[in-house]
């Protein structure tokens, strides 16, 4: 164990250092995230989005969830241009300890996750954003664990892809319904029955009602406690995947 958090410890400060060296990414990363806040969020001020809370409370919670689905999701590029340069080559033949190898690259995106969420909530709070703190970091920490569990997903796709061309389009046939189906922008409860009973089974809609209770106020009951079963268990499962996949691929 010792082994494995010196190991993680060392591979984070590594891409922890590469990622602060390119900070403009960091901003773009948060890009799309502001510009729903900014140019969408004002259209859904008065409107009845069946939901508690006004319309900050709804959209800024979705949009945290959105954020880690889309720079998580995705943060497999990087293993894909390390296994361009050599780097995954390298490493396999080093004694480091191959959960940290995913840990290290995982905690350092959770790091510039966590940063970008506190950007967003920032500037929502200059739009009219009304949330108390405990409930701000309860979203925090929602974003965490899933950015834990999906970079941890999308670094196991990368070391089975051969090229980006063959990742991009299985990250985004997942991104696109979980997107749709989890109310990220607007609540399920205006879907039809169908769509929300559909919703039902995609994960992330339990995290996303989960944030909004938090945004508003409301800390224990039923949609908190599914918002955190869920978590726990899609971090427990992505995990175990991507450790496993590491462990085979000798990266």
């Amino acid at each position: 164990m010792t082994s494995v958090l010196s190991d993680t410890a060392i591979l984070f400060g590594r891409y922890q250092r590469r990622t602060l060296a390119s900070k403009p990414m960091m901003f773009f990363g948060a890009l799309m995230p502001l510009l729903y806040l900014v140019f969408f969020g004002p259209l859904l001020q008065d409107l009845p989005l069946g939901a508690r809370g006004d319309s900050w409370q709804v959209l800024v919670p979705g949009l945290l969830v959105q954020l880690a689905l889309f720079s998580a999701g995705f943060a497999g590029f990087g293993v894909l241009i390390e296994k361009q340069h050599g780097v995954i080559e390298r490493m396999r033949v080093t004694p480091v300890s191959r959960m940290a190898l995913l840990l290290g690259r995982v905690s350092c995106d959770v790091c510039v996750l966590l940063l970008q969420s506190l950007l967003l909530v920032l500037v929502a709070l200059a739009f009219g954003l009304r949330a108390p703190l405990p409930g701000i970091l309860i979203g925090f920490a929602f974003v965490a664990v899933l950015t834990l569990s999906l970079a941890s997903l999308s670094y196991a796709v990368a070391l089975r892809a051969r090229t980006p061309q063959e990742f991009a389009p299985v990250i985004n046939t997942v991104n696109m319904p979980a997107v749709l189906l989890s109310g990220v922008l607007l609540p399920m409860a205006l879907a039809p029955a169908w769509l929300d009973a559909v919703s039902h089974f995609v994960p992330f809609r339990y995290l996303v009602d989960a944030v909004r209770a938090g945004f508003v106020g409301e800390y224990t009951g039923a949609t908190m406690l599914y918002g955190v079963l869920a978590a726990a268990a899609l971090a427990a499962v992505s995990v175990t995947v991507g450790t496993r996949v590491f462990r085979r691929a000798g990266a």
